[in-house]
């Protein structure tokens, strides 16, 4: 029996269609921002998807389904329809295919000639649309205030620097899971639960500064990428400079050049606020779709539990939040699995919906495009080579199309420079497999998660202990499953999934330098997406095993117990929530910028501010920087991203920079606030006020005038 969405959309979807393309070109033409983008991202972000669906004839997914598969269909989508027209705009004389209007039309023509074949291939059906229970019920609009808080938290912090809403925030968190793990009935709620909590968490971060937050992270390189096709509006296969193997792979990414273009100028909306605010969206869907992937296996509660093991983990909403293009790439690698997976998901549309949802994998990340092909292919290997029974979900076909389209992508893009790099780094690992008896050779990051690097503090010693909780339990709960000790009946495949995913997690502390291709945090996100479950179950084994003489509800109080017991500190120490209110040295930008070293943050971070956006934008269109610049920090931040200063004409400034005639140095925040006011600085002693050409109090640029 189809839900009442698929009535709905059976009936009244065409129009639905018709009406939003008329907001969307009136709010447009007339310049109505707040309409444009609201009415914009759900309009761009669902309607193709749910357009796919009903052509793939997806009748059978039920309301969460078809909402996250709506918005993989949907991104994907408009990736694709993007480089169609980006590819073959020429042909039409555009010069600038992804410009606002060719962009609009386009998109535009193609959902309505969609939403025109659905309506025509089913019908009008009369049937209306009825809202389902609870859907406003109190308990979802308390939910809702957690993003809430998580924005007024930002905000309060961004006006007077303090933390405290932010606090409250994740106190209410830890309010709302704890109520959760203890009450049944609440069970309905999880998902919009989960999505609540991921939003919050991710928002709190990219929301703190009114620019892109790095942490370190690749944002600004792929904020550059995106930039550039912006300016130009087009998109180049072969990057302008092909010895740059780093911004090569990110511009051979559609995820952070063609997807962001999208959005920005359909939506007018400010660059910047794509990937702060509308990727995190998107992004806060990936664990609420996993929740849907382990919930027919562990049942609602303990896939609730599950999907708060993975958003608790702060890689989630810190290391993300500067990776876009991984951000956009794990919910089609979780979709994918889901596909595969899901038994809603017929045969005649499976191998369709694989495939769009294969191209949005392969545009948007190229390391998790590769960790799903070798996934899905030693699963395939170890069901017929071992257990000699090939699997119904893996087809040989799917994988074979995933490897083509894949290798024939990160070959013929950007000249090859993916294709290369993936080259480079198995070269990379094969050269240090003689450091095989060497620890160093895993990385610092894998020596800490071993325990083989000291802890800076007695709280941070306290956090490892229950990082390595959760790690054990993780064990544990693979264990029991290899056992069969548990009454959690895993689909085959993705029992074998699961112990691929543990293999690799032992390679990667084995082999020297595997973890360092991708970081090691990075790789055991991923692998959390598969491995999360295995927490919860590790819990309950451990709890069966001690309290085996205890009756059945018993026993369910004893492993909810453990669970919050485990889970709520591991949450708090990870958000730095106990480090804050410790006043100890803290990893977190929004609740604790305002005590910072300024190191750690301007530099170790990136963080960017105001100053060094100006004086990047002003270098960009006052100074010939071609071969003649040097920058401090703000060469990998604020000049790459805001300046859209190529790194490869910039040289780095230090203690032994000389300036020549005619050369340009551009001193960023951290360097004019901070290290000019020691006198072991790492400035250039050169320097001096009568070489100043601009400055703004917190970014300047000097010149060394021609003889």
């Amino acid at each position: 029996m189809a839900n009442p969405i698929q009535k709905y959309l059976s009936g009244h979807f065409l129009a639905m269609v018709i009406v939003l393309q008329v907001v969307m070109y009136v709010s447009l033409f007339l310049n109505f921002p707040l309409v444009r983008q609201v009415v914009g991202i759900v309009y761009l972000t669902v309607v193709p998807g749910l357009i796919f669906i009903k052509l793939l004839k997806l009748d059978d997914l039920g309301t969460l389904e078809i909402i996250v598969f709506a918005v993989g269909f949907s991104v994907a989508f408009l990736m694709l329809s993007g480089l169609i027209i980006n590819q073959f705009g020429y042909v039409a004389g555009l010069s600038f295919p992804l410009s606002t209007l060719p962009l609009s039309l386009f998109i535009n023509t193609l959902i309505i000639v969609g939403a025109a074949v659905v309506h025509l291939r089913q019908g009008k059906i009369k049937k209306t649309f009825s809202i389902q229970n609870g859907i406003f019920s109190p308990s979802l609009l308390l939910l809702a205030l957690i993003p809430v808080l998580s924005i007024i938290g930002v905000y309060f912090v961004n006006t007077t620097g303090n933390s405290l809403i932010l606090i409250i925030m994740i106190l209410s968190i830890v309010a709302l899971f704890t109520l959760s793990a203890f009450r049944e009935r609440s069970s309905k709620f999880y998902p919009f639960a989960i999505f609540m909590i991921a939003l919050a968490l991710l928002l709190h971060v990219s929301l703190i500064s009114n620019y892109i937050v790095p942490y370190g992270g690749d944002s600004p390189a792929e904020y550059y990428v995106f930039q550039n096709v912006q300016l130009n509006g087009h998109w180049n296969p072969v990057f302008a400079f092909p010895t740059d193997e780093g911004l090569g792979r990110f511009n051979a990414m559609l995820s952070v050049t063609v997807l962001p273009t999208v959005y920005s100028n359909m939506l007018g909306m400010d660059s910047s606020l794509v990937f702060k605010l509308v990727y995190p969206l998107i992004f806060a869907l990936v664990p609420v779709a996993l929740y849907l992937l382990w919930q027919p296996y562990i049942g609602k509660k303990l896939g609730f539990l599950a999907a708060f093991v993975f958003v608790a983990q702060s890689t989630f909403f810190t290391e993300m939040i500067a990776l876009n293009r991984q951000m956009i790439g794990e919910l089609f690698f979780v979709l994918l699995l889901l596909v595969l997976l899901n038994k809603k998901v017929k045969k005649e549309g499976k191998f369709l919906a694989f495939a769009v949802l294969s191209f949005g994998l392969i545009f948007s990340h190229y390391a998790l495009a590769e960790i799903f092909l070798f996934l899905i292919f030693a699963a395939w290997a170890v069901s017929v080579f071992y257990l000699k029974k090939p699997s119904f979900n893996l087809q040989l076909s799917m994988i074979i199309f995933f490897f083509v389209a894949m290798f024939s992508w990160y070959i013929y893009t950007s000249g090859s420079v993916v294709f290369d790099s993936f080259m480079t780094f198995t070269r990379s690992v094969t050269s240090q497999l003689g450091d095989f008896l060497n620890p160093a050779s895993r990385g610092q990051t894998v020596l800490t998660g071993l325990g083989l690097v000291q802890s800076p503090s007695f709280l941070n010693t306290v956090s490892r202990a229950f990082a390595y909780l959760t790690e054990i339990f993780i064990v544990l709960g693979v264990i029991a499953l290899i056992r069969k000790k548990n009454p959690f009946r895993f689909e085959r495949d993705f029992t074998v999934f699961s112990v691929i995913a543990v293999a690799i997690l032992i390679s990667l502390t084995v082999v020297p330098g595997l973890a360092n291709t991708l970081s090691m945090t990075r790789f055991y996100h991923i692998l959390l997406m598969i491995l999360a479950p295995f927490c919860i179950i590790g819990m309950w084994a451990f709890s069966q095993l001690l309290f085996k003489f205890l009756f059945k509800n018993e026993k369910k109080i004893i492993v909810t117990l453990l669970v919050v017991a485990v889970l709520v500190p591991y949450f708090l120490f990870q958000t730095n929530f106990v480090y804050e209110v410790a006043k100890t040295e803290s990893w977190s930008i929004p609740l604790s910028e305002y005590r910072m070293n300024p190191v750690q943050l301007y530099g170790y971070y990136g963080f960017i501010d105001t100053y060094s956006v100006y004086g990047a934008q002003w270098v960009s269109s006052n100074v010939p920087y071609q071969y003649n610049i040097a920058a401090d920090n703000g060469l990998f931040t604020a000049l790459t991203a805001y300046g859209v200063v190529y790194r490869g004409y910039v040289t780095g400034l230090d203690n032994n920079t000389i300036l020549r005639p005619g050369e340009f140095a551009y001193l960023s925040y951290i360097s004019v606030e901070y290290e000019k006011l020691t006198s072991n600085g790492t400035l250039p002693r050169v320097l001096n006020q009568t070489d100043v050409v601009y400055s703004n109090g917190g970014s300047e640029i000097y010149y060394n005038p021609k003889p």
